[in-house]
């Protein structure tokens, strides 16, 4: 369906890639408690006035992280550099450690409403940090090269660890997301290019820390339960081709539907039922889809197998 949608709506893919990138730079920093005025935030995302202040200066720089991402993905490899150079971008430049590991330790904090402070994990130490990240890295090409994993699971992983090691001083929970829509990306999801992973993570921010919470308890130990941030990851990526749908069907008139019909039964390779392709559009009318595939069967296209509800369609050989 991404792929299909990519050839019949692509201006509608071009304005939802406009309104992603902007409500992914604003969501991610004010995750991170960064905001900018509204009238200051679109000419930063723009590149058309200079940033102000180191808050400016980060809205700026996610932006710039987001144009790396969208022009170079295919061509990176996952490794420290690439690491270390989006948090670079990400921090604008204003800081002297931007795109360094930290130089010492940090403890990640959790603070409750009265105010009280406590030390909710204690990530990997300043010391250790190239080599855990490097293992870290290791570790994904041979699970990507070698098909270890389901591609969701194995995106997954990367990012929760990545969180769990902290290489920086500050701006790790951005770099995570950044390395979400990167690697993603390369697995074949561009999702993240036309709905913001970052706006739906900033709506369920406190699923999200309660999960990080519950899943990193004893991940020095290595006995640590991964499925509660499964469950929210996949989610999230659920979410996100679901919002994409739904705003793709909104869009699209008659003429479009019966294209994005015909485009789907091009795709299958084997014997399929009306029921198959509501499934997949359940907005459709089924009359249109019954117009669009007696067209094409008129056409020659199509071969009808048997009668009524249980009919089965296959493509003229």
């Amino acid at each position: 369906m991404q792929e299909m949608w990519k050839k019949v709506r692509p201006e509608i893919l071009k304005q939802l890639k406009e309104s992603a990138i902007i409500q992914s730079t604003e969501s991610s920093n004010r995750i991170e408690g960064v905001e900018v005025a509204k009238d200051r935030l679109l000419p930063l995302v723009a590149g058309t006035t200079k940033p102000r202040d180191r808050s400016e200066e980060e809205i700026a720089g996610y932006r710039k992280a987001l144009n790396y991402i969208h022009s170079k993905h295919a061509g990176l490899t996952i490794n420290s550099k690439v690491i270390k150079e989006l948090h670079k971008l990400a921090q604008g430049g204003m800081i002297s450690d931007a795109g360094k590991w930290k130089s010492r330790d940090n403890d990640i904090i959790e603070i409750s409403p009265s105010g009280d402070r406590k030390i909710r994990f204690k990530p990997v130490s300043a010391e250790d940090i190239s080599n855990a990240i490097e293992q870290l890295c290791l570790g994904y090409q041979d699970a990507a090269k070698n098909n270890k994993l389901p591609e969701l699971i194995l995106v997954a992983n990367f990012v929760f660890d990545f969180l769990c090691i902290h290489p920086f001083r500050d701006g790790n929970g951005r770099v995570s997301r950044l390395l979400t829509l990167l690697l993603l990306y390369q697995q074949g999801y561009e999702v993240g290019r036309y709905i913001s992973l970052e706006k739906i993570i900033e709506n369920t921010k406190d699923d999200y820390y309660e999960v990080l919470a519950k899943s990193s308890h004893e991940w020095h130990q290595h006995k640590h339960d991964l499925i509660p941030w499964w469950n929210y990851f996949l989610t999230t990526i659920k979410s996100a081709y679901q919002d994409l749908k739904d705003r793709v069907d909104i869009s699209q008139g008659a003429d479009t539907k019966s294209t994005m019909i015909r485009q789907t039964i091009l795709s299958f390779n084997t014997t399929f039922t009306v029921a198959d392709i509501l499934n997949l559009h359940p907005n459709l009318d089924r009359e249109l889809v019954k117009k669009v595939l007696s067209a094409m069967k008129s056409k020659g296209e199509l071969t009808l197998i048997g009668r009524g509800r249980g009919a089965k369609w296959m493509l003229t050989k």
